[in-house]
Parts: C-alpha cells; sequence; structure tokens
C-alpha cells in the first residue's frame, strides 16, 4: 500500500480513510463469507457483537436489579447486566454533617470475580464495607469517596484486595473502574488474570511505555495501560488512527505520513520520533510499527509500541538550561574578579617611599568575607599631603559585591579629593555625609578620618566606626571622641567634630573595621576588648608582624558551624610612630 504523503492533517486522514475503505472491499470481494450483512450493513464490530442484552419481559421492558425500580425504569441499574464484569451500582451513605461514610449497594449483576466472593446481586441492600471488608485497607473505599466527591473517574487501579473468610485469609489482586452517575457510583472490577498481568502493567509505567493494536477489518482498537496512560484515553475508550492525527504536532506531518506508509506496505519493523500535543502538552513519542498480514499478504492490522521520551527530555532541557546559566555565573564570577582586581589594585595601594621619610612605618591588609571575592566595601587611606601632613582614615561601605565596591571607591575618592582643601577631619566628614546621604539608595557608611601633623598630633573623627587602638609602652586602649558621632548617611547636615590626640614616638596606631571585632549574637566591645588584648600581648610594634599575628590568631571566637571567624569583610591599618 503506498500513496503520496499528504500536505495537511485532514489529507492524512481522508487518506488513511481511503486506503482502510479499499482494503475492506477487497477483503470482500475475495472473501466467501462477506463481511455485510443480509441488509448489506457492516457487521458489528467485535465489541458490539459481545454486548449482552438483558432479558426483557413481556411488555419488552427491561427489568431492573436492584430492589427500589420497576421493569421499564430508566434506571442505570437496568444495564449491570451488560457490563461482562463484576459490577455494583453504589448509593451514598453520609452524616448528618454530610461526610460520606460508606455506601449501600443498590444493585448488582452476576458476575463473580473470584470463587470465593459472593455475586454483585446477592449483596444488594448490604453497606459496601460489610460487603467487602476489605475495601477500607486496601484503599478502595477512599477512591470511590473521591470518586464521588470530585467527579473523576477510577480507571483500572490495580488493587490488592483480601479478606479474612471462614478463618481463611483470602488475596486477589483487582482492577477496579468506577464513575460518578447521576448522584451514585457506577463501580465495576475483575481480576487480574496473571502476576505476569500486573508486572507488564508495572513495567509499562516505569519505563513509560505503551502498546496498541488497530484491526483495520474490523475497526476494533486495544491499547495497553501504558499508552492509556500515555495519551490519558480510557482502556474503553482507545484512539482511531485519525485521532492520533489529529493530535499530532503539525511539524511532525510528514514523520506522521512516512511511517504509516512504511508499516500498511509491509516494511518492518518501522521506527519514528513523533511529537503530539496532548491536553495542551507536548509530549514526544518513539514509535515502533509492525503490520500484521493477512493471506493476501495485505496488512490487515497494525500493531504499534510506544515510549514516552518527555520526561527524558525535559530532563536533558533542564540540565542543559542549567549549564547555560552556570557557565553564565561562572563568565560573570570571572568578569567580576577581574574587575575587582583591578578595583584593589587601584584602592588599595602599596605604602609610599614618602610616609617612610614622613617617620611613618605603614602596613595593611584586606581580607575578604567572601574567598572569591577580591574587594568589597572596606577600604582605608593612607598617603602624605602637599601642606606636610598624613591622612590617615579607613571605611566600611554598606553591603557586598559591586555595588559596594562601587560606593567604597566613591566615598575613598571624595575623602581623598576633599583632604586637598585643607580643611579639618569634621569639616571633610561633614562634606562627606552629605555626599552619603544624597545616595536615593539610602546605603549608610562608616569612617575614621584624620590628619596627622609634623609634630605628631593626630587629630581625627569618628562616624560610627570602631575606635581606633593605640598601643604606647607595652599597653593598648581605644581612643575615643568626646562625643559619638553618627554614621555618615544617616543625618543630612550633621556638623562632625574633631578631636584632638597627640602621639609619642614608638606609638603603634590600629584602625581596622568591624569584621575584625563584630560576631553574631555579641556585642561589639567584646570583640574591641578582645583585640586590644591581643595587641597588648603581641609584644611588637612593627605593623607588618602585628597585622600577620591578629589575621593567624584571629582575636575573636568562630561563629557556630564555621571555623572561619571572618564573616565579613576585614580591613586592618597599623602605623607605627618613629
Amino acid at each position: 500500500m503506498s500513496f503520496p504523503l499528504p500536505d495537511s492533517v485532514d489529507a492524512l486522514k481522508a487518506t488513511i480513510g481511503r486506503e482502510v475503505s479499499a482494503l475492506r472491499a477487497a477483503v470482500r470481494r475475495s472473501s466467501e463469507q462477506p463481511l455485510e450483512g443480509p441488509a448489506g450493513t457492516d457487521l458489528a464490530s467485535p465489541l458490539q457483537s459481545l454486548s449482552v442484552t438483558p432479558p426483557s419481559d413481556a411488555d419488552g421492558a427491561l427489568p431492573c436489579l436492584c430492589r427500589s425500580h420497576g421493569p421499564g425504569s430508566s434506571g442505570v441499574c437496568s444495564l449491570l447486566a451488560a457490563i461482562p464484569a463484576s459490577a455494583v451500582l453504589l448509593e451514598p451513605v453520609r452524616d448528618d454533617a454530610g461526610t460520606l461514610l460508606d455506601f449501600q449497594i443498590v444493585a448488582g449483576n452476576r458476575v463473580r470475580s473470584a470463587h470465593w466472593l459472593e455475586a454483585p446481586h446477592q449483596q444488594v441492600g448490604q453497606r459496601f464495607i460489610e460487603a467487602r471488608p476489605g475495601a477500607a485497607s486496601s484503599g478502595l473505599l477512599a477512591a470511590l469517596a473521591d470518586v464521588m466527591d470530585t467527579g473523576v473517574p477510577l480507571e483500572r487501579q490495580v488493587t490488592d484486595y483480601t479478606e479474612q473468610r471462614l478463618g481463611r485469609i483470602h488475596r486477589v489482586p483487582l482492577l477496579y473502574s468506577a464513575a460518578r452517575c447521576a448522584g451514585q457510583v457506577l463501580a465495576t472490577w475483575q481480576p487480574v488474570q496473571s502476576q505476569a498481568e500486573l508486572l507488564t502493567i508495572d513495567a509499562q509505567f516505569l519505563a513509560s511505555m505503551g502498546w496498541g493494536n488497530w484491526d483495520l477489518l474490523s475497526g476494533k482498537i486495544t491499547w495497553s495501560e501504558g499508552l492509556c496512560r500515555i495519551f490519558h484515553a480510557g482502556v474503553r475508550m482507545p484512539w482511531t488512527l485519525e485521532q492520533l492525527c489529529d493530535a499530532l504536532l503539525p511539524d511532525d506531518l510528514t514523520a506522521l505520513a512516512e511511517f504509516l506508509t512504511s508499516v500498511l506496505a509491509g516494511e518492518e519493523p518501522a521506527w519514528t520520533r513523533i511529537r503530539f500535543v496532548i491536553l495542551g502538552e507536548l509530549r514526544t513519542l518513539d514509535l515502533l510499527g509492525r503490520p500484521v498480514t493477512g493471506t493476501d499478504g495485505r496488512a490487515w492490522a497494525l500493531n504499534l509500541v510506544a515510549r514516552d521520551l518527555t520526561p527524558q527530555i525535559r530532563s536533558r532541557r533542564r540540565l542543559a538550561e542549567t549549564e547555560r546559566e552556570t557557565d553564565l555565573l561562572r563568565r560573570r564570577t570571572e568578569a567580576e574578579r577581574k574587575v575587582a582586581d583591578a578595583l584593589r589594585e587601584a584602592l588599595l595601594p602599596t605604602h609610599s617611599e614618602a610616609l617612610a621619610a614622613a617617620g611613618l612605618t605603614v602596613a595593611a591588609s584586606y581580607r575578604p568575607a567572601e574567598p572569591d571575592a577580591a574587594v568589597g566595601g572596606d577600604w582605608y587611606k593612607c598617603r602624605l599631603l602637599p601642606d606636610g601632613r598624613v591622612l590617615i582614615a579607613i571605611g566600611d561601605a554598606s553591603g557586598h559585591g559591586l555595588d559596594a565596591v562601587a560606593r567604597m571607591a566613591q566615598q575613598r575618592h571624595a575623602l581623598a579629593g576633599l583632604a586637598q582643601t585643607g580643611a579639618s577631619a569634621g569639616e571633610i566628614t561633614t562634606w562627606l555625609n552629605e555626599l552619603v546621604c544624597s545616595d536615593p539608595a539610602g546605603h549608610t557608611a562608616t569612617v575614621v578620618a584624620g590628619h596627622l601633623d609634623r609634630d605628631r598630633v593626630l587629630r581625627w573623627t569618628n562616624a560610627g566606626h570602631p575606635p581606633p587602638l593605640l598601643l604606647r609602652h607595652g599597653d593598648a586602649r581605644p581612643l575615643q571622641t568626646p562625643q559619638p558621632d553618627p554614621l555618615l548617611g544617616a543625618l543630612p547636615g550633621y556638623t562632625y567634630t574633631t578631636t584632638t590626640t597627640p602621639l609619642q614616638p614608638d606609638d603603634l596606631l590600629v584602625l581596622y573595621t568591624d569584621g575584625m571585632v563584630e560576631r553574631r549574637d555579641e556585642d561589639i566591645t567584646q570583640g574591641i576588648n578582645r583585640l586590644t588584648h591581643a595587641i597588648t600581648t603581641s609584644r611588637t610594634h612593627q605593623p607588618d608582624r602585628l597585622i600577620s599575628t591578629l589575621l593567624a590568631t584571629p582575636p575573636a571566637p568562630p561563629h557556630h558551624g564555621t571555623d572561619d571567624p571572618h564573616t565579613d569583610d576585614t580591613c586592618i591599618l597599623a602605623i607605627h610612630i618613629r
């Protein structure tokens, strides 16, 4: 069988219909027993021929199988005899609050699902939990209650039904189906034929696979549990080939047409990958097709095995997206690191020979809280000004990352520029406060800034920063201002004061940021006291040696769950007066 490839779904469906009709006509002509009835109409499909019609009474009315309906009733129970599986019609039993407690069996047919279970018609009038005492423990009663309350049908649920009778425990795996019907529940069940069938159902679920058979002569269609699950179809309502075409993604029309052509032409096995839109969701399936040929060599039926690749494709897509996001993050991190490295070189310079000529020995260290970060919001400044004074400053811009670096650079350069005016430390800090207050983001900062005169007098201001420490004659102590001044950005228009502190030869001045002393669940004063004690017991006035000692044995305990006490950026500046 061959035909030109169609250019639309409707054309493909029409082509399939024509070819199936031609196949049936050819078989009718060659068969000794035609497939038409005496009136020239098509014989009923096997499903229709298996239908059982309950016997009618003398008036031709269908008898009712329950005790509440008479002959001729339109109740669903009058059709139970036509169902080739155990079937009951259940009436919900509720308490005064409307909570569903149980069901009452109002009708049942005569089909027994196991030799030790009564036929459903023998249990009419009983409570369901009385007739089927194993329904509660197996979860069946809860499943039927969900059908009643939600209206969502139960489709061939495998239930391991266990019941004790006459001192013996009986067990049978049953396939239950149920649907709500006019305020009642119609439930059917039949035994799983074998353990192999049960394992096959589980295997199809685990492998996301299923199979189907299309009998092109009779029109009978048989689908497995797995294929029904993939296409969200009922076992008793499998799709025709035309319905499969309706769910086809238009871009895969040619692939499906070639696949069907190959199978119906007798080429086996035929394989393809097709995408379908099922309930608004795109699903990708691998299809393997084989023809079932008749005595004339024609394909009288089609067997198809499908594997749903959608979960794997989604996983690969998510993995690819994750890899792209990871690569993008890596490249961004690398770019930020390069920027931060350049900023560190520009903002945290080495110490000039001019400071040594002015009688100062200076050492500094910066340690970011995050190992991958090169620089953060902490900064320092120590340089000789044109008027002979030495500018000394250390600060902390709030936040982390490049935003904090940008604010740190702005504040550090602003302070350096303001220091060129010859203004006092209080005036410089006042102007710097106005700059920080003008930031629309509302960030704050802290700073200690001052000038060291040629006569070794330190004139300085503290804007909300931890106090400097002075080591003199082997004893360290914090330097305090007469009144505390607020941090930068807190009070616009505030005027900062200048404090004067005379220094002596061999004094060691230590400035630091809060990362050295601040710990969670602890007052910062305790951290400052520990740092003061550590400087006193260091027994050195060499700035570089002191900083190495403090960073090697940090004067503060680690946080719970970490060996590193530095959870914030840390900057320390030590100046020895010769």
